[in-house]
């Protein structure tokens, strides 16, 4: 809602300073997103006069115009000279005073104006008409002003443009903000000052009464809760006068004319919805003009105020003419009955539609309006025959005519308000604070209550415009957010037989945080959002994952699905990274995934800890240079990680075909404790890479945290440190390719029995000649050690030749000599 600081100070005393205002505004509740001034939007748009006008040598309806713009004339040599504009309007003649947007302008709507040829002749700037500047509906000619107009001036300051604007954020539940009335009320609220607004009357209603020349019905009492109706006859439709047009260009609406710019004028004031049709448009019925609300056909049709032809649902409100559609009712009107220059009489529509219609009716057709974003937050329906009475008094001030008496007025079921019992004790209770009894009543009177003392406290009767408002707590906050919860002193809650501090889990996963950060890892948070092809880029199969849970309502239009997997978030981060000249990128996160399930309303939601490695993991030195991270980097980490959350029997096992294809062949590896399935950990694979716009390696893992805090162990075992020493003694066995590290090691370590304490590969050699075609040669070191005695060098050979004829025979391989 933008609110027009200058119209608010003609109904509450407001502070001279918008922002002293905007921090009352944030502390109560009402966040303030920007404060502007609106004659910035005008920037390089100044007054000039016409100096000559000449037809242009290759146009038959252009001109080239000579233009004084005062300190701003500036001829193409750089010394003062007047413009060359050409311009296409036919409404001006030489010595005219207009507006000029100068070169570096940027007019309402986006338009930039820059020095360019047309036709082959040079402009320098462009001769405004009203619309184009924001102000007005005209785009017939450009705006003329009046002959002593100064020359040069800036034209928000010629115009008196210097209102400024609050845009704040109002919460769905509050609908009466959505009027210059209900923030004017809110505001005196908040500073505890009184409101008063002006509203313009009709004078006496002539001719024959509305009933008499109007008919109106409604086929289905949910579609309407109240409709009104009034007619004018008799106007002239043009533009509107100044005063209406500042206060709706800096609401940000955009003038049309007379008539359509008071039916918003209204809106804006009193945050009722109005629709203005031509009365000569709907057809007659037994010598009335028909006005029917009924529901839609299936595959009914209605060509929208925004010249776009809408088929509509079964159930979408309209208003017809008994067979005609002339409006989506709540949403927008029809185009076959918009008020026009040559339209005379004239139907005002006040009504209040239903709020969870109105929503469905915009979302489904992807039409949201400033009335739909009113009726969907439930209008007060007690305002409708006010608010037509208002605009009717406007029309009649601004657009001539005479206003037919009375109303056609269908209100089959007013809405009961109950009172609701305030009691001073549970104020006190909830806040946690006295407030004086006086600053209670001041409050909700202040926001429209009525009040009346009982002995414990007060009975409250809720305004109509706040429907919020239902319940004996409702009252406590709004006198606590007004009054100030910065005011209640701050203490510990009162508690028994509880101890604080964090659960095992709680602790497991800080820890799990701790041991990635000690890897040299950061910690990335990205969106729970995600894109319906995010896997497909990433290469990931969706087997195992669930459905999508599409999102109804999404915030990016891109982003229209909740998450299956971290790693496309984490991808996006290092791109982003890499772009912005980060030489290393190491991300971890821990986040929730969510899979859709058959047949159940919510999704299954899985946590999960998932990094990425990219670049090197710092800057080359003098004496150093760092290698890029890859594989054996990313499956060090898991390998640390895992090992200090004591995970039993972990194993790396190469994945078969058609599994993890995100990752690159050879560089992959699924990891499991023992027969249960953790995560994989490899090297994103390049097609997938080329698809987040990275263009170097990037390792990875993606491992199941709920996995994780089932096997963890939290204590390890104690061990006494060997007091008898070790015999080390060299392996190398020529095995074929196919035989792998973890098999061969495996072997190994069951074949050692007790005196084996240690396994470890420190070579790998191939050598087509020297150990054979297909085959390679892997060298360890083994560890010898008992723990009662020191070893002879007898055990340790019976012990090593034992271990030697197993293994040999097991993997089919020989003794390198």
């Amino acid at each position: 809602m933008r609110v027009s600081y200058d119209w608010l100070k003609s109904m509450v005393d407001v502070p001279a300073d918008p922002r002293d205002l905007a921090a009352e505004l944030i502390r109560t509740g009402t966040e303030v997103e920007a404060i502007e001034v609106v004659g910035e939007r005008l920037d390089r748009v100044v007054t000039g006069q016409i100096l000559s006008k000449e037809p242009h040598p290759d146009s038959d309806h252009m001109w080239l115009t000579r233009v004084d713009v005062g300190r701003w004339n500036l001829g193409e040599d750089g010394n003062p000279e007047p413009l060359q504009i050409v311009c296409g309007a036919q409404n001006f003649e030489a010595n005219d005073h207009i507006v000029v947007a100068l070169v570096g302008a940027e007019l309402p709507g986006g338009v930039k104006i820059k020095k360019s040829k047309l036709r082959g002749q040079l402009s320098c700037g462009m001769n405004c008409s009203a619309r184009e500047l924001g102000i007005g509906s005209d785009q017939a000619g450009i705006m003329i002003l009046p002959s002593d107009a100064p020359v040069g001036m800036p034209f928000a300051e010629y115009r008196g443009m210097s209102d400024t604007v609050l845009t704040c954020e109002i919460t769905p539940n509050r609908p009466d903000c959505l009027s210059m009335i209900g923030m004017a009320r809110e505001v005196g609220a908040v500073l505890d000052r009184d409101i008063t607004v002006d509203l313009p009357e009709l004078t006496e209603a002539v001719g024959d009464p509305v009933a008499s020349q109007l008919a109106v019905e409604i086929e289905d009492e949910r579609l309407c809760r109240r409709y009104v109706a009034r007619v004018v006859r008799g106007i002239t439709v043009g533009s509107s006068p100044e005063w209406l047009l500042r206060r709706l260009t800096a609401l940000g609406m955009r003038p049309h004319n007379s008539i359509v710019d008071i039916t918003n004028y209204v809106m804006m004031l009193t945050g009722q919805p109005l629709h203005s049709f031509d009365l000569n448009s709907f057809a007659e019925r037994d010598g009335h003009r028909l006005v029917v609300v009924r529901p839609a056909h299936a595959g009914e049709h209605i060509q929208t105020l925004d010249g776009v032809d809408r088929e509509l649902s079964f159930g979408m409100a309209l208003i017809t003419d008994g067979v005609h559609p002339k409006a989506l009712a709540g949403v927008m009107g029809g185009a076959d009955s918009e008020i026009s220059d040559q339209t005379v009489d004239v139907l005002i529509e006040s009504a209040c539609f239903d709020a969870g219609l109105t929503s469905r009716t915009s979302r489904d057709l992807s039409l949201i309006s400033d009335a739909s974003i009113r009726f969907e937050r439930q209008v007060d329906e007690t305002g409708c025959r006010q608010a037509a009475d208002i605009a009717c008094a406007l029309i009649q001030e601004i657009a001539g005519g005479e206003v037919a008496e009375g109303a056609v007025e269908i209100y089959p079921s007013p809405r009961e308000i109950h009172p609701i019992h305030l009691r001073l004790t549970r104020v006190a209770a909830i806040v946690g604070a006295e407030i004086d009894a006086a600053a209670i009543e001041g409050i909700l009177s202040r926001l429209g209550c009525m009040l009346n003392e009982t002995s414990d406290g007060y009975t409250v009767l809720p305004p109509s415009f706040r429907p919020d408002l239902v319940r004996e707590i409702d009252l406590i906050e709004e006198v606590l957010r007004i009054w100030g919860m910065d005011r209640v002193e701050p203490t510990l809650p009162a508690a028994r037989n509880h101890i604080g501090g964090l659960t095992e889990e709680q602790h497991l996963l800080r820890r799990v945080g701790s041991i990635l950060r000690a890897c040299g890892l950061n910690e990335a948070t990205s969106f729970s959002f995600a894109a319906p092809d995010d896997l497909k880029r990433a290469r990931m199969t969706e087997v195992g994952r669930g459905k999508p849970v599409v999102l109804m309502n999404p915030l990016v239009a891109e982003q229209t699905e909740l998450r299956r997997s971290l790693l496309p978030g984490l991808l996006q981060s290092v791109a982003y990274n890499r772009d912005h000249g980060a030489v290393g990128v190491l991300l971890y996160e821990l986040g929730t995934l969510f899979r859709g399930r058959s047949g159940k309303s919510l999704p299954r939601e899985l946590r999960s800890v998932a990094g990425v490695l990219s670049g090197a993991a710092a800057k080359d030195s003098w004496n150093q240079r760092h290698e890029p991270l890859r594989f054996f980097d990313a499956k060090g980490v898991v390998e640390e990680l895992l090992a200090q959350l004591r995970i039993p029997r972990l194993r790396f096992r190469e994945p078969g075909e058609g599994e993890l294809e995100h990752l690159q062949p050879g560089r992959a590896a699924e990891v499991l404790s023992g027969g249960v399935s953790l995560g994989w950990v490899g090297e994103i694979h390049p097609a997938a890479l080329e698809a987040f716009d990275i263009d170097e390696p990037v390792a990875g893992f993606e491992l199941d945290l709920e996995q994780l805090i089932k096997l963890a162990q939290g204590h390890g075992r104690y061990q006494v440190l060997a007091s008898y020493p070790s015999v080390e003694m060299d392996l190398a066995i020529v095995v074929d390719e196919s035989v792998t590290y973890l098999d061969l090691a495996q072997r190994i370590q069951s074949a050692g029995g007790k005196l084996l304490e240690d396994v470890r590969l420190f070579d790998v050699y191939r050598d087509p000649k020297r150990v054979g075609e297909g085959k390679k040669s892997m060298a360890f070191s083994l560890t010898y050690r008992a723990a009662d005695h020191t070893l002879t060098s007898e055990e340790v050979e019976r012990a090593h030749e034992r271990l030697v004829g197993k293994v040999l025979k097991a993997v089919g391989g020989e003794i390198r000599s």
